[in-house]
């Protein structure tokens, strides 16, 4: 039985799609290697729990960096053990694997990308932009001519677009997100309590207390870590307005990012958008206020989504079945004694079924 995947290949966590069987896969995109022979230690969650506290000759790998393949023959171990784990492919048909991408992904950023499908065995390797299947995963209706606005912000892009009639109407992307803000978190608890803490404390910090707005009512959260100056163990209370002006300046610019690729939005899109509003997905939708501060950015109404977390991930499953009902009753057979083959947006092809049945 062929079992067709969607793959979710973000900077902070891979997801595996499966129709039938919804996500069966979701782990923090981290392989852990042996320096002196390049083993492979542990991947995903395991190498997670390894993450500052290895010996020196075993390091924690981000292979994808900025929403990309940044090592590609290390990307290619962890998702060749990832399908190894999960068991789908066959001697007899190889799944059809849909990977996203973010919206400005270069040429070379691609062929690696369909580098690494290719080898943890994919037959049709399709590749579409982040922001639209994030839409789809939502419940977006971005095949008809309605304008929709998303904005996925993920561990290593924040992807923005208005997406109509299955096209890209204009967006933007940046390398500003999830994992720059752990970074500045962890450069400001550095600098004001000259106290250093780890990759995973700053991430904690980020989900417990990050703010876009300033609030009254502050929570606190007590940190541990390393004292710059005598190197022994020590705790600090931090609070919520603390980390709202760390993360500010970045929460600020992928606001204007926002609404530059408002303003370039043809005026009837821009109609719908004010009228549906604005739905804001990733891991940053997290972050407590984001929705109010991009409102009052925007001027447009903005939505949380019920799921940020896994939309991406959702919405491979879907259009996977799209793209299957669009091959026919023969593409079982047709798949079966075709090469591989690599499609690029899919679904700037695709129109809803009712213009379909009026054309």
């Amino acid at each position: 039985m062929v079992r067709d995947i969607g793959i979710d290949l973000g900077t902070a966590n891979i997801l595996v799609f499966l129709k039938d069987r919804g996500i069966i896969l979701n782990e923090p995109s981290l392989v852990a290697l042996d320096e002196r022979n390049g083993d492979v230690i542990a991947v995903g969650e395991r190498a997670y729990q390894m993450v500052g506290r290895t010996p020196k000759e075993i390091n924690v790998h981000h292979p994808l960096k900025g929403g990309v393949i940044a090592d590609i023959a290390v990307t290619e171990q962890l998702l060749e053990l990832f399908m190894q784990k999960l068991n789908l492919n066959s001697w007899f048909s190889k799944p059809d694997i849909l990977i996203c991408t973010p919206t400005n992904i270069t040429t070379v950023e691609q062929k690696a990308i369909i580098q690494a499908a290719i080898k943890c065995g994919g037959r049709n390797i399709y590749l579409e932009e982040e922001p639209k299947v994030a839409a789809v995963g939502v419940g977006l209706d971005i095949f008809s001519p309605i304008g929709n606005m998303v904005i996925d912000i993920g561990g290593g892009t924040s992807d923005i677009a208005v997406l109509s009639m299955g096209s890209t109407v204009t967006s933007r992307s940046i390398k500003l997100a999830g994992d720059n803000m752990d970074f500045a978190i962890s450069e400001y608890i550095k600098d004001k309590y000259q106290l250093i803490i780890g990759d995973r404390t700053a991430e904690a910090i980020k989900m417990n207390l990050g703010s876009a707005i300033e609030v009254e009512n502050e929570s606190d959260m007590i940190v541990k870590g390393r004292d710059m100056t005598t190197g022994l163990p020590k705790t600090v209370t931090i609070y919520t307005n603390e980390i709202y002006h760390c993360l500010k300046e970045m929460l600020d610019t992928i606001g204007e990012e926002a609404r530059l690729v408002l303003e370039a939005t043809p005026p009837e899109l821009a109609g719908d958008i004010i009228e549906r509003g604005v739905m804001v997905t990733g891991g940053g939708a997290l972050i407590q206020g984001i929705d109010r501060m991009l409102s009052e950015k925007l001027q447009v109404p903005v939505m949380i989504a019920e799921n940020p977390l896994q939309s991406v991930a959702i919405g491979t499953g879907i259009l996977l079945n799209r793209i299957k009902a669009d091959r026919g009753i023969f593409s079982g057979l047709r798949r079966l004694f075709s090469s591989k083959k690599v499609v690029m947006n899919p679904t700037a092809n695709m129109i809803d079924d009712e213009r379909k049945e009026e054309a």
